[in-house]
């Protein structure tokens, strides 16, 4: 077959040796995302995606995919809504070094400071802080900004336009500081959001300001060492001086489960330890009991059913986070950062009861020495609100790839 940058879905088939559905589940899924092609608008796949990709799944017992990287010098992140440090845990274990750190929640600000003295916490709200003195000292700036609405003064957004929310915050910063590599991070839903035109304005801010935005891709952390089904967006923007190609993190064969998270194994050299946690109300309580691993509300007897579901039985939808018991050998369904919630059950596969604070923070990869301040409800909503620390440290390894790409083109000769 003759080499080209964009091949169609059954090119893409015929060379990974897949079926074309299996290709398509692989796009649902956010594992192998087809991109539109630039002059025909069709959903194509990239040469370069197709060679991440081959051999992938071709046993998916063992992994064979190693995302590692040395950092040739010191590249230093300035992080904006940091939470309790997932995300920079994972670009620490990937080499890379946080020289600034911005939370407006003072117990996650806490957080970050028991586990990390000497990591500069600038608590507060991120409007009130100037980060010029930065500019070009920073290689890297991320944040898991919130999604908010935008005004849309026309068809074509600029920074102006998003004056008032956190995004414009985290543009702002990123004009401020100027680094090579900026990356936001958001849940799977940012993509729909206001039909879409919410990713359409942040991609043409980031325009306005100088960055293009890498073609987005969810990566789902279950293919990223982490046993949780957890789908995040990534926005990636590069300085538009810099002709050096991001790839996102390949993808692992091995998908870990439950059991990795809580007992002794790859994952982790000993058993989850204990530590404090909610429980479920006595009525609730009385309802799990009879769910088996891996049920959810249907298992129930129907007239439990509509008693405990109330006028959700009777609405459209699987609404499969209900009455949930999470299995061993399957990964945990996404946290949320309230484990006893109604709507989001995630109930332990042989106690009835929700995980404790140290088994969350198992299941979204946080080492065990890393401590949490507040309240127990406090706790869960730091770490329910985490990006898993192993899928940070997957996108560290790219960012420094990046990097490490970016500074050898600085040295070769014009």
């Amino acid at each position: 077959m003759v080499m080209k940058n964009y091949y169609s879905l059954a090119e893409a088939a015929e060379i990974l040796g897949k079926s074309k559905e299996t290709l398509r589940r692989w796009d649902r899924d956010g594992r192998l995302s087809a991109v539109r092609e630039p002059i025909s608008n069709y959903r194509v796949y990239e040469r370069k995606q197709l060679d991440l990709f081959v051999g992938v799944e071709s046993d998916t017992s063992l992994d064979d995919v190693d995302n590692s990287v040395t950092p040739q010098k010191e590249y230093k992140v300035l992080e904006l809504f940091a939470g309790a440090g997932g995300l920079a845990i994972g670009l620490e274990k990937a080499g890379l070094k946080c020289v600034a750190l911005n939370e407006i929640d003072k117990w996650a600000c806490e957080t970050l400071r028991i586990n990390r003295p000497n990591w500069n916490v600038l608590e507060g709200d991120v409007k009130n802080f100037d980060f010029s003195k930065y500019k070009n000292k920073v290689e890297v700036v991320t944040g898991g900004f919130p999604c908010q609405a935008f005004s849309y003064a026309g068809k074509k957004l600029g920074l102006k336009d998003t004056r008032g929310t956190l995004f414009y915050e985290f543009a702002r910063v990123v004009q401020e500081t100027n680094p090579p590599i900026c990356i936001g991070e958001n849940v799977k839903g940012l993509l729909s959001h206001e039909k879409g035109r919410t990713i359409q304005g942040m991609i043409s801010v980031l325009d306005e300001i100088g960055y293009n935005v890498v073609p987005i891709q969810v990566l789902k952390a279950i293919y990223y060492r982490v046993p949780q089904k957890r789908e995040r967006v990534f926005l990636v923007g590069i300085r538009k001086d810099i002709n050096v190609a991001y790839h996102y993190p390949r993808p692992h064969t091995r998908v870990f489960n439950l059991v990795d998270a809580l007992k002794k194994g790859d994952l982790y050299d000993c058993d989850v330890p204990d530590s404090g946690g909610s429980q479920y109300p006595e009525h609730k309580k009385k309802v799990l009991d009879m769910v088996p691993p891996k049920g959810y509300w249907r298992d129930l007897p129907v007239n439990i059913q509509k008693e405990y579901m109330g006028k959700s039985y009777y609405l459209g939808g699987g609404k499969t986070g209900m009455a949930r018991r999470i299995g061993w050998d399957e990964p945990s369904l996404t946290l949320t950062c309230s484990p006893a919630q109604k709507q989001t059950e995630r109930c332990h596969p042989d106690e009835t009861r929700p995980f404790t604070v140290r088994e969350y923070a198992r299941i979204q990869t946080f080492p065990d020495d890393w401590l949490f301040a507040g309240s127990v409800s406090q706790q869960y909503k730091q770490i329910g609100n985490a990006v898993p620390c192993n899928l940070g440290q997957e996108v560290g390894f790219s960012i420094v790839k990046f990097l490490n790409d970016y500074y050898q083109s600085l040295s070769k000769p014009k």
